[in-house]
């Protein structure tokens, strides 16, 4: 069954042409390859372009192993290109491989693949879509590079939206299924729960820490592996790399300090594995360094990593709910409300979510259930307290219809929530 990303491919779409690179970054395996090598180069061929006009360049690929030498990759490229009044599309896939260690680590020796896309944008009929695997060389660099003629695109695994047209069975159970295999599109093609077991527990062993081991040079593989399933057991808590470090000295690993922690987690961010939200003092109107919350970019991974012990469906759904709205385009932080009473104590209340997108702001909790009304003035204590006219929203995992209570706080339901993606507007 193929899985329609419509979302994305609209977004390539809009962008054919633009005279900018598209810059398509996500974690190995969540379907960039997928959306550029067949999805949008479906679209261009029924759109009449010619197949000879679409010059593909898999780098991942062991036949294509030569052209990771950029200059090699521009000559195939260039030889392609045989007729100067045709429209040539280019795609380059998991571009990362063309980046070599010593350019990644030494910030003075130049990138080469950057001369190889700066030379395919000078020229009219070429239209370029690169596809990677980490964010500081294909995202954040290329911005830098470019100065306005990068584009990014960012493909995250399965949407519960997406998920759910795909899966056999009842949203009740696709629910079940999504927050304990998570979205990576193979897992749907995996019939029993021991090969998705195996199949999650391979792209985090096999993909994702040996590629973060060997592109940055690491070589206490062990201590990686714990940060994750460190991070894997607090998502949805407040952390940071102190926090992690005394975890580590209370569990007796030794040998990795504080800034070598620091580092893993930037590592960990750059190749899209977890995601980080930064706290945000609504009224204070100010952002707070530390500590901060991290998530992860699929919760399968994440729940592979702890052998599938710790299914803890409050913070599982606040992972999803965070990653539905990053997946919305929204930049998301944590809020903070800070309370002072009478004599002079501070009390701080959380927002789980400030999702920001233009002039749009919505202030968003994650409520399991809402039994009674103690529970929903506990739920909705920080979001009464903030001032401004920007919606105020309770997402509840329970089946209840969608409401707007005495506060003028709109309470939706998660499927109504995850399943609609205008619900934010309800």
């Amino acid at each position: 069954m193929e899985i329609k990303r419509d979302w994305y491919l609209g977004r390539l779409i809009n962008r054919m042409n633009n005279g900018m690179i598209k810059v398509i970054t996500g974690i190995r395996r969540c379907g960039k390859t997928y959306l550029m090598f067949h999805l949008f180069y479906d679209y261009l061929i029924q759109s009449g372009v010619p197949e000879n006009n679409i010059i593909t360049v898999p780098l991942d690929d062991a036949d294509f192993a030569e052209y990771t030498d950029p200059q090699k990759m521009y000559g195939y490229i260039k030889s392609k290109m045989t007729d100067p009044g045709q429209k040539y599309f280019v795609f380059i896939d998991e571009a990362q491989y063309a980046i070599t260690k010593e350019e990644m680590k030494n910030p003075d020796i130049p990138i080469r693949l950057y001369g190889v896309l700066n030379g395919l944008i000078r020229k009219d009929n070429v239209d370029v879509y690169v596809t990677g695997s980490n964010s500081k060389f294909l995202s954040t660099d290329v911005m830098t590079e470019f100065r306005g003629r990068g584009d990014e695109i960012h493909i995250a695994p399965l949407s519960f939206s997406e998920f759910v047209p795909a899966f056999e069975g009842n949203r009740l159970d696709a629910w079940r299924e999504y927050t304990l295999y998570g979205g990576m599109p193979h897992i749907l093609s995996e019939r029993d729960d021991q090969s998705k077991s195996e199949y999650l527990n391979r792209l985090n062993r096999e993909i994702y820490v040996r590629d973060i081991l060997e592109r940055y040079g690491i070589r206490n593989g062990n201590g990686m592996e714990e940060l994750m399933k460190i991070l894997s057991s607090v998502i949805g808590s407040l952390t940071n790399a102190q926090k992690i470090s005394d975890t580590f000295k209370s569990n007796g690993i030794k040998g990795i300090t504080m800034p070598t922690i620091a580092n893993y987690l930037i590592y960990l961010q750059e190749s899209f594995v977890i995601q980080k939200a930064e706290r945000y003092d609504i009224k204070g109107r100010k952002y707070i360094n530390t500590p901060s919350k991290y998530y992860y970019s699929d919760i399968g991974l994440r729940n592979a990593l702890l052998n599938f012990r710790q299914y803890e469906e409050t913070h599982i759904m606040e992972n999803v709910i965070y990653n539905e709205l990053i997946y919305r385009g929204y930049n998301v932080d944590v809020g903070v409300v800070e309370l002072r009473s009478g004599d002079g104590s501070r009390k701080q209340l959380e927002v789980d979510f400030i999702a920001n997108q233009g002039n749009k702001r919505y202030y968003i909790q994650s409520a399991f259930a809402l039994p009674d009304q103690e529970k929903l003035d506990q739920e909705q204590a920080s979001l009464v307290r903030i001032s401004d006219s920007f919606k105020k929203i309770i997402v509840v995992h329970s089946n209840t219809p969608v409401w707007r209570n005495d506060q003028g706080i709109l309470i939706i339901n998660l499927y109504d929530f995850l399943l609609n993606g205008e619900s934010l507007d309800l």
